[in-house]
């Protein structure tokens, strides 16, 4: 191939299209024309530094010119470019991992190696989201044995950089998922770090639900943290509340995650690989799994919540990872707020020891705090709750919280959004039920997590007695238009809420 024909000049075209690389070729490009290029073919863009592998959508207009060539935002800043700088188009040779995936669609099992080929493509850029979207499908509804769980886990670490903190003892925790408002994360890191232990937090945005605790943390703090940023928190707090995706831990996943989300999937494999190879990679050694139960949350038997146990006990030791699983109430939302605005309000009055504190959230937060503080060793069974009771109740925690948040460059009180409607019981009785998912679409509805100060403010709980006209929850928005949008949603969901 002649090379030299293959050059075009690179014009911006202002495009975002999440982590999918796209280039733009006018249809008479002489490249498009010489190659036999197609729309959608997968192919290789290179300057002198890099190269990456893109999409090709074939333009039939003048926002090109027939020598020009455009790059999505996403691809634009990972090959490092500038207008008119000079590209070099190229034939895709063939991605030889996706004989694994083919081979795992056939429900064939895959090894270290195949994983590992696998993730390295993913992590580089080769697979588009076609492909991501097969891999994640292969992988769903228990097609992966743990031996295969354990090996994805292992080429997710190796897949980024490992953080090191040159400590015996460094703790996490994680929650499954599925329940609206169970933002224990942040109260836990406070209370553990100010008891003295090192934990240095790094969580994910929301993949299907309203709010992520980076999303939360965000509305109080930055999240967005570099590693060097993220190690003279920890070194100097003992602790920080930050997002994953800059620190380049495990990055396969936050590929994934988007695709996860846009799939509405929750592979049971991938979700273990995912949140072990984050802990692993950041350097941890104690972990604690919240799994909480429940019929609308996630997971939603025992049954299913001991084997993801087993499975998540046994694929901790096979990275060198203590992990300790809780299987907690899933039944119904925690806390009051749904939404990041919200959640972060929550966390304030707990923090605070304020009267109106949700007690449901509080009394999480001390369970899992007082699970990592006996997994550490540092205190004897049975008596972490005590320690961290006294811990809260001190005020020592929210001290803690504080210098956390002014470490990582700002404290910011919470400002809920402009927009809200009341919704009130139509009818007298007891609440019988609250519908995990559709509360947490009702929230997304209104504009959570994008528009942070949106979300549900919760105000019964499962249990009580519901007077006629008494204030169930409110929706907040940030425009009248999401705020219609969902009540629409509400006013053909009947069942959010069942009051019998």
């Amino acid at each position: 191939m002649d090379t030299h024909s293959n050059i075009l000049k690179y014009k911006h075209l202002g495009i975002y299209t999440q982590n999918e690389n796209v280039v733009y070729m006018r249809e008479d490009c002489h490249v498009c024309i010489s190659e036999g290029f197609e729309a959608l073919t997968r192919i290789r863009i290179s300057n002198a530094n890099k190269s990456i592998v893109a999409s090709l959508n074939v333009l039939n207009s003048d926002i090109l010119l027939p020598n020009e060539i455009g790059l999505s935002d996403a691809a634009a800043k990972k090959l490092n470019v500038s207008p008119n700088d000079t590209l070099y188009v190229s034939h895709l040779e063939p991605i030889e991992s996706l004989s694994h995936v083919r081979a795992k669609i056939y429900n064939q099992k895959l090894d270290y190696n195949a994983y590992n080929n696998i993730i390295t493509d993913i992590v580089e850029g080769d697979y588009s989201n076609i492909h991501l979207s097969a891999f994640i499908t292969a992988c769903a509804g228990d097609r992966m044995d743990i031996d295969e769980i354990s090996d994805l886990t292992k080429a997710m670490i190796a897949s980024g950089k490992q953080l090191n903190w040159n400590k015996d003892i460094v703790v996490d925790k994680h929650c499954i998922g599925g329940l609206p408002g169970n933002r224990t994360t942040p109260l836990v890191v406070a209370i553990v770090a100010a008891y003295g232990l090192t934990m240095p937090k790094t969580s994910s945005r929301a993949i299907t639900s309203p709010a992520g605790t980076a999303d939360t943390m965000e509305v109080l703090t930055n999240v967005t943290l570099s590693l060097e940023e993220i190690k003279t928190v920890v070194e100097k707090e003992g602790g920080c509340f930050v997002w994953g995706g800059t620190a380049q831990l495990s990055p396969a996943d936050d590929v994934l995650i988007k695709i996860e989300k846009a799939l509405d999937i929750d592979s049971e494999g991938q979700l273990i690989a995912s949140v072990l190879s984050k802990k692993a990679a950041a350097g941890s050694t104690h972990v604690v799994i919240d799994i909480p139960v429940g019929e609308t949350a996630k997971v939603r038997s025992t049954e299913m919540a001991q084997k993801l146990k087993n499975h998540m006990e046994t694929v901790g030791t096979s990275v060198g990872l203590n992990v300790k699983v809780v299987i907690t109430d899933g039944s119904q939302p925690v806390g009051r707020g749904i939404g990041p605005t919200l959640e972060a309000i929550d966390i304030l009055k707990v923090l605070k020891n304020e009267a109106d504190a949700p007690k449901d959230l509080t009394e999480r937060a001390l369970l899992l705090a007082a699970e990592l503080i006996e997994l550490s060793g540092k205190v004897e069974k049975g008596k972490g709750l005590e320690t961290a009771h006294q811990i809260l109740t001190s005020g020592q925690a929210y001290k803690k919280f504080l210098a956390i948040c002014n470490a990582q460059g700002r404290f910011s009180k919470p400002v809920l959004a402009p927009y809200k409607t009341e919704i009130r019981a139509e009818t007298p009785g007891v609440l019988k039920r609250i519908d995990n998912r559709k509360i947490a679409k009702l929230a997304k509805l209104s504009g959570a997590p994008q528009s942070k100060s949106a979300g549900i403010l919760l105000n019964v709980h499962l249990g009580e007695q519901i007077e006629e006209n008494q204030l169930l929850y409110t929706i907040y928005a940030e425009s009248k238009g999401e705020l219609n949008y969902a009540l629409e949603y509400k006013n053909n969901h009947n069942d959010i809420i069942t009051i019998i």
